[in-house]
């Protein structure tokens, strides 16, 4: 039996497949623990969201930033869900589009699994969080969007502000442990998040830090996966395991094979068109 975490696939359907293959992935044995950012960008979302489904009993998924756009755009009117990129329409209205985004409302914002010794996480923790406070942050947010509550996280989950406070409370408080779960990169001592610095470490301003190594942060207690940051690349140290790889930018796909003697397994990103190059540049 062996565990794979994956990095953030962003809707790159025959990249995870041909992963799958490479790891002779096997559904009665095998566990697989996805990193958020299922969708999105890779032109295969609704592939990748039915197939990540159907092996629901054999694996965990976090939510990353993209999953919850998706989430949130599915809650408005069809006219304003056609105005989105042709990945997500594709999604939106599929014939399996309602079973599909159900599911994705159900899925966790953390993965903690203290026997097997690692957490998961889309982005990253706030400096002051334990992995004890940590849980109780994601199982609020969960039950809300899990809840009759959804529409409403969902409708007011968007914006940089405020920093993470304990005292923060309804909407307020959502946004920020969200932003925390599934937006950070960089952050300061204090707990501002540096939104707009996501390039690589020593290209961001003054002040800002790493998420996992800020100054004054508290002691983790288990090693943790995480995705979200491309620019990043795969970065393992200090505790952390940063598997986003770029697989939608032409990049690898990475799956981090979990146990006492961690294993590095990679393929091929996805050909990316010479015109979203230019975007990206």
């Amino acid at each position: 039996m062996a565990t794979y975490a994956i990095g953030d696939i962003q809707g790159c359907h025959d990249v995870l497949a041909a992963l799958l293959d490479k790891l002779r992935f096997d559904p009665s044995k095998d566990r697989l623990w996805f990193c958020g950012d299922l969708v999105n960008r890779g032109g295969q979302s609704l592939e990748t969201l039915r197939l990540v489904k159907s092996l629901a009993a054999q694996s965990v998924v976090v939510l990353g930033n993209h999953d919850l756009s998706l989430l949130a755009i599915a809650q408005r009117h069809e006219s304003d869900q056609a105005k989105v990129n042709p990945d997500l329409r594709r999604v939106l209205f599929a014939p399996d589009r309602d079973e599909l985004v159900d599911w994705l409302r159900q899925q966790k914002f953390l993965h903690v699994d203290r026997q097997l010794g690692f957490a998961m996480v889309h982005a990253g923790l706030a400096p002051k969080w334990s992995l004890k406070i940590a849980e109780a942050r994601a199982h609020e947010v969960e039950q809300q969007l899990r809840g009759d509550g959804f529409r409403k996280l969902l409708k007011n989950m968007y914006g940089d502000k405020p920093a993470w406070h304990p005292k923060l409370a309804g909407p307020e408080r959502f946004r920020a442990i969200v932003n925390v779960f599934t937006r950070m990169r960089y952050i300061t001592p204090g707990g501002r998040i540096g939104f707009d610095d996501k390039g690589r470490p020593g290209t961001q301003k003054p002040g800002l830090y790493p998420w996992f190594s800020v100054p004054g942060h508290v002691q983790r207690e288990l090693p943790m996966v995480c995705g979200h940051w491309s620019t990043l690349g795969l970065f393992m140290g200090l505790g952390i395991y940063a598997i986003d790889t770029g697989a939608v930018w032409g990049g690898k796909l990475t799956a981090l094979e979990l146990g006492s003697e961690l294993r590095l397994h990679q393929v091929a990103g996805r050909v990316v068109p010479a015109n979203e190059l230019r975007r990206a540049g």
